[in-house]
């Protein structure tokens, strides 16, 4: 049988097409061959089990070849195989079925998977590295005959007969000048291991070399010899396909430390395993979170029926659940179809809601059995938990139970422990029970402790995400605001009727705004008398809590940018019934009255890290001298 053709397609230059568009992606012809031959093992396994087939079907493997000097890639199967009919009908007009809408459509594909996946091209991914294209295969059905096919890229082919004598085919490349570095064994492992680590059926590469016992000699001891065995690059049964009983923790730690061979171990992980209303298996682990979105990014792989298609699971996975490491594999996934089409994908809505579920089930059922492990963890897990808190509705719902609220003393109280903590000592006047955080507390620490003496707690509040967190907090808590412990002087923070009585009178308070006003001589600077505890400092520097909040929010990209770009504002309150004031009312100078405001409001600076530069040097030298 010689026969040639042309493959029924409206157009001719189809495969300049593939081979320009998608060289960025070329390497994922590797993928799409070896993937198709795993197909036709497991097809075969599939006949056999119905009784369709009857010879042997456990030793399906795969193997990948390449001869350097001819400059060719071999990929070959015992599988299935094809008949000539068959080439004819799977190669040269199913494959290329969609080739007119290709053609319409390619320009809009933002990456080669859209491409190769939805027009049926996996097979002709092999012209993005390859002159030329040949198929040796023999079909399992009894009296089929080999056949053969060749395609030099363009949309000529030739069919004849073939020459293998056993069952499966074999697809050799004839690799292109451009692409010759795929010629090389690194970069051909590399590619195997990136895609086909975890495919069912054994994948050999070459051969290794191994040591073998070989006797004794003539001290009793073992001798060794060299022999070369199979490079199987894969396993075949990986842990998300096994049940969670028959593993133990080593084996789900031995796997992570596979994946992310440099990274501490996991916090704890969940097995997932459903296959209604869809098919999903994986492992999710929880790693040690350091305050840094993006290096966590991305390190969830995608699989789909062990074969490694990305690690962009942005739609199948929640935003804040990106932030864990593992596998997911799932058939019923979408995978090589538009954003928009994944997004509006009813199967993909109900993966991710499931997998939101099943994490904050993990997590509660962690907080309940061992709330003072939950706790040691909640260093690392507190940023994932307010992550999900803020971004999911269905999250928030249950962790409001297991977010923890941590203070200054380092201890962890859930939501309704806090409010039943402070609820006495820090309701205002009107009724609004106020918690007042640090974002930094070495730096706030003067604010701290004034807070401390009033008898109120100070949350700390200093995670990325604290900003979101704090602002979701007083949507979702009945009568709650938050304020920062610096936003204003410790009597302030929470309006009371207690407050103490002024020592000035009204001229006095008009003399010592007029001397502070003069001696800061800074616009953005809004001097202000409290009458306050002796106490409390003389100058207190805060900035309004919902001014600085958008600024913050600005700062963090959070859609703020007004804010961000307005100038810095201050209040610079003055505590009248302080002994310094007095002193600066009875100065004999108004040099001396200045200075003292001066070095005053310096401390305030000081203390809140906004006094820099030569600002900072005269306050040195201004305090050597009062000395």
């Amino acid at each position: 049988m010689q026969e040639k053709g042309t493959i029924s397609i409206h157009t001719e230059n189809i495969f300049p097409i593939i081979k320009k568009f998608l060289y960025s992606d070329n390497e994922i012809f590797l993928r799409e061959l070896v993937s198709n031959a795993v197909d036709a093992t497991q097809k075969l396994k599939r006949l056999s089990s119905l009784g369709q087939y009857n010879g042997p079907v456990d030793d399906l493997r795969v193997e990948v070849a390449f001869d350097k000097d001819a400059k060719t890639i071999t990929i070959s199967d015992n599988g299935i195989g094809m008949t000539a009919e068959e080439i004819k009908k799977y190669i040269n007009q199913i494959a290329f079925s969609g080739a007119t809408e290709f053609m319409e459509k390619f320009k809009e594909a933002k990456d080669a998977n859209e491409i190769i996946g939805r027009f049926g091209l996996g097979f002709y991914s092999a012209f993005m590295v390859a002159d030329k294209v040949e198929i040796q295969t023999l079909s399992y059905q009894d009296g089929a005959k080999p056949a053969f096919w060749v395609c030099d890229g363009s949309t000529e082919f030739e069919i004849g007969d073939g020459v293998l004598e056993e069952r499966g085919t074999e697809i050799t490349l004839y690799i292109n000048s451009e692409s010759e570095e795929f010629l090389e064994k690194h970069k051909l492992q590399q590619i195997l291991d990136k895609y086909c680590k975890f495919l069912p059926v054994p994948i050999k590469f070459g051969t290794n070399e191994q040591e073998e016992e070989d006797g004794v000699d003539e001290e009793g001891k073992p001798k060794y010899k060299t022999i070369e065995v199979d490079n199987i690059i894969n396993d075949t049964n990986p842990i998300w396909t096994k049940a969670p009983n028959e593993l133990k923790d080593e084996d789900y730690l031995k796997f992570y430390k596979e994946l992310y061979p440099f990274s501490e171990d996991p916090l704890f992980w969940i097995h997932l395993n459903v296959d209604y209303p869809f098919n999903l298996t994986g492992v999710l682990y929880f790693p040690k979170l350091k305050n840094d979105f993006e290096v966590q990014r991305n390190k969830i792989k995608l699989f789909s029926r062990q074969v490694f298609i990305t690690d962009e699971v942005k739609d199948i996975v929640p935003e804040f659940l990106m932030l864990l490491h593992g596998v997911i594999d799932s058939p019923d996934i979408p995978l090589n179809v538009s954003r928009s089409f994944l997004q509006a994908d009813s199967n993909v809505k109900k993966i991710n809601n499931y997998i939101t579920k099943k994490v904050a089930d993990k997590l509660s059922e962690i907080f309940k059995q061992d709330r003072k492990a939950y706790e040691e963890k909640w260093s690392d897990i507190g940023l994932f938990v307010k992550y999900g808190f803020v971004s999911e509705e269905k999250f928030y719902e249950k962790a409001k139970d297991f977010v923890l609220l941590s203070n200054t003393n380092n201890e962890n109280f859930t939501l309704n422990e806090y409010k039943e903590k402070v609820e006495a000592t820090q309701t205002d006047k009107d009724g609004q029970l106020v918690y007042i955080y640090t974002n930094d507390a070495a730096k706030q620490d003067s604010f701290i402790q004034s807070a401390n003496k009033k008898g109120y707690d100070v949350l700390l509040m200093n995670s990325p995400i604290d900003n979101h967190f704090i602002s979701h907090l007083e949507q979702k808590l009945d009568k709650t605001s938050l304020k920062r412990v610096d936003a204003d002087v410790a009597d302030k923070l929470i309006k009371k009727d207690d407050a103490p009585e002024t020592v000035l009178t009204e001229e006095q308070t008009t003399r010592v705004k007029d001397i502070f006003t003069k001696a800061i001589n800074k616009p953005a600077y809004r001097v202000e008398l409290e009458s306050l505890s002796p106490d409390e400092l003389p100058v207190t520097v805060t900035m309004d809590e919902f001014m600085r909040r958008m600024k913050d929010m600005a700062a963090m990209g959070g859609g703020m940018g007004f804010y961000g770009s307005m100038p810095d504002n201050y209040k610079v309150i003055v505590n009248g019934n302080h002994k310094l004031i007095s002193r600066i009312l009875d100065a004999e100078s108004d040099d001396t009255q200045s200075q003292l405001a001066k070095q005053a409001f310096d401390l305030a600076l000081l203390s809140q890290g906004l006094l820099t530069g030569p600002e900072l040097t005269e306050f040195v030298n201004r305090s050597v001298n009062l000395i």
